[in-house]
This record gives C-alpha cells, structure tokens and sequence, in this order.
C-alpha cells in the first residue's frame, strides 16, 4: 500500500529461520529493528547492531512458523520521531495535530517523552506527516481513529507504523487542542460525516507534554535503560505556555522532580560525545556543578568546559557509586546506545534509583530538563490553570 501511495518506509524483510534472516540483514545492512510477527507493547522488539547480536536473537526466538516469522526492518539511527492521529469517515479525514517524541527513535512511542505542537520539526515535514495521515486513512477506509508514527530521518519523513484504532494518545490530543476525539470519531462510526463536525486547523498558544511513568523504584535492581520494549506503567501530561515548563511539570507529576541546583554527573556512550557539550553547557550556565567519567570530559575539555573528573568503579575510589551514595550528585545523565554500553553502566542508573537521584538516559530528554530547570528558575509560565480556562470556557 505505502508502495502504491509513494509513502517511503525503512527498508524490511521476513525471516523464518538464521539463514533468512542474514541474508535480509545482508540487504539492508545494520542497525536492524527485529521484532515477532504479533506484538504488544514493544515485547520481543530489539535493536541489532551486527551478525553476532542477529544470531543471538533468532537462537532465542520461539514460536516462528512461516505464518509467524520475524520481522526486520531498517532502523534508523538518530532520527526524530513522530505520530499523528487521524479521524476519518472514509472519504475525509481530519489530523487535529502532531505530537513529536523528544527521544530519538528506537525508544517505545509509549515510554517517548512527547510534544504538541512540536518544537523541532520543520514546517514542510509537519505538512507531510499530515498528508501522509490523510492519505492512508483514506486508503484503508477507516471509519473512526487512526494513529500513524514516523521517524524522520535524513530529511525524510518515513512511516514506521499505522495503527487504525485508537491510540493512548487521543486522551492527549484532546485536552491540548480542545478537541473531544473519542465523542467525535463515536458520532463518526455512527454515520456523521467528518466534513458536518466543523473541524479546522488551529493555533495551538501553550504546550502539552506527555511523560511516561515507570516502576523502577519499585525494582531497584532492574537496569531502568529506555528501548523498543515498553516498560512504563502510566502517563501524565504537563501544560503551560512554554515547552520548557511544560516539561518541568510533566517530570514533577511523574514523580521525577528536576533539581535547580547542585552538582550533574555526565557521562556518555561515544555516539553521543558530540552533542555532551551542548548538555553540559546548559547546566553549567545555571550554575550546576559538571562531575564526567574520563572520554565525556576529555570531550568537554576540547570545547572550554570546565569539569571534574569522576571514577567509574573498575578505576577506584572514590567512585560514582560511592558519590552518589553520599549525596554528592543531584542529578545524572547517563546515556547507553549501542551493543556495549547498553549494560556497561547499568549501576548507575540502578544506583541512582536506589538513592531516589533524578537521572535521564537520552541527551535529547537532558536538553529539556535544562530548559525546563531554566524557565522554572526564571519563572516563567508556572502558572495552575484548568482545562476550562486554558481554553476559554
């Protein structure tokens, strides 16, 4: 269908055993998506990053039959992701806006931080997410909800899934566009036509931002680390007139409050040293304290900012486990990504759980604490306001 409608999408295969596999793996070339033919929730998802990791999987994969073989797709790396509900009759369809995840694709849309109306995705690539809803909503004849998720990439934007039914996200949409999705897309299953609702294209004037609420305090000893599998067991959602604000007030309802001062640990996968300066830029302009493992600072060091050097456990004492039990960090930014670093670093953030430390996994999710910490600070739009008079009734 996406073929026939000139929709671009990650490159994919099927496999039923090894061999199959690699040779998909061969056509596409790694990272890989791999995932079971039926999934909820993201289970069974897992990012493959070479042949060992590949052969891994299929050794453990049960149950695939040549009516249920694995799914592979192109994973793609470092790219902004996005989704869009859609409601349609059949013959017209209405997308009242797009929500844009703030981690990168790979983390599960339900465990994504998320956005209305969007703070990065340019212009042209908010009309094609739109058209792209419209155009497939239409193709498969739904009548009621539809929510379709991309990940743009290299200046594309790609889709990744179409699910037509409602997603968690229409309680979102609706609260921050004023717009009642499940009453509308009921009338809509009932015979009303999309085009006798009224609907229109409006100006959102605030922020809504969904955050994902996890158990991990519950499991201290379970690595709290984000992927294509879901692990939250709930959502709120933070509004205020700014993004930064709005997202400081989705971390507090989630139980996660942001410090506004102390002392940050930074430390990072090697894929993300390039973007650390940015991070520890942020937080040193208000007036938090940098502790690095030794790469992050050396990286940090190269652009100008000042930082000390903290040990990780296999380098002595005293170490981060060891500062953090004694309150020397206030807030740690840890980010895995790749085949290694996935576990490598597993302590801290367990550590950071069992000490109730506030910590982030993905640069994208520290760069908006910083702003949220700064707008706090500032001030700005910390206001309580209620549905009814955020929308003027």
């Amino acid at each position: 269908m996406m073929d026939k409608l000139g929709i671009p999408m990650p490159e994919s295969g099927m496999a039923v055993d090894l061999q199959e596999a690699l040779q998909v793996a061969g056509h596409i070339g790694y990272p890989l998506m791999v995932r079971p033919s039926y999934v909820l929730g993201g289970r069974g998802m897992e990012v493959v990053y070479d042949e060992d990791m590949l052969r891994q999987y299929m050794q453990a994969a049960v149950g695939v039959t040549p009516d249920r073989p694995i799914l592979i797709d192109r994973f793609l790396e470092n790219a902004i992701e996005a989704e869009a509900d859609a409601l349609s009759d059949g013959t017209t369809a209405f997308v009242p806006a797009v929500m844009e995840h703030i981690e990168l694709a790979g983390i599960h849309s339900g465990d994504s931080a998320c956005v209305i109306p969007p703070i990065s995705i340019p212009a042209k690539h908010l009309e094609t997410i739109g058209d792209y809803a419209r155009q497939i909503a239409l193709e498969l004849k739904v009548v009621g909800l539809i929510n379709i998720q991309y990940a743009i990439a290299d200046d594309t934007v790609y889709v990744i899934e179409a699910n037509p039914r409602a997603s968690r996200t229409v309680p979102l949409v609706s609260k921050v566009c004023n717009i009642p999705m499940a009453s509308l897309a009921t009338q809509v299953m009932l015979g009303k036509p999309v085009a006798d609702m009224g609907l229109k294209d409006r100006q959102i004037s605030h922020f809504g931002v969904k955050e994902a609420v996890f158990p991990f305090n519950m499991f201290p000893e379970v690595d709290p680390v984000l992927g294509p599998e879901m692990r939250s067991t709930g959502e709120v959602l933070g509004i205020a007139n700014s993004f930064g604000m709005a997202y400081f007030k989705a971390q507090e309802a989630a139980g996660a409050r942001l410090v506004t001062q102390g002392t940050v640990l930074l430390t990072v996968a090697d894929h993300d040293q390039p973007a650390a300066a940015q991070v520890a830029r942020r937080f040193k302009n208000l007036g938090f304290k940098i502790l690095a493992t030794r790469g992050t600072l050396s990286v940090l060091a190269a652009q100008g900012i000042e930082a000390e050097l903290i040990q990780k456990m296999h380098e002595g004492r005293p170490n981060i486990a060891d500062v953090i039990k004694n309150g020397g960090i206030q807030l740690v930014v840890n980010t895995p990504s790749g085949k290694m670093s996935q576990h490598d670093d597993s302590y801290i953030r367990k550590a950071a759980i069992k000490y109730k430390i506030p910590y982030i996994t993905t640069l994208a999710a520290a760069i908006a604490a910083a702003r949220g910490i700064e707008e706090f600070i500032k001030g700005q739009g910390g206001s309580i306001r209620s549905l009814q008079e955020l929308h003027g009734k």
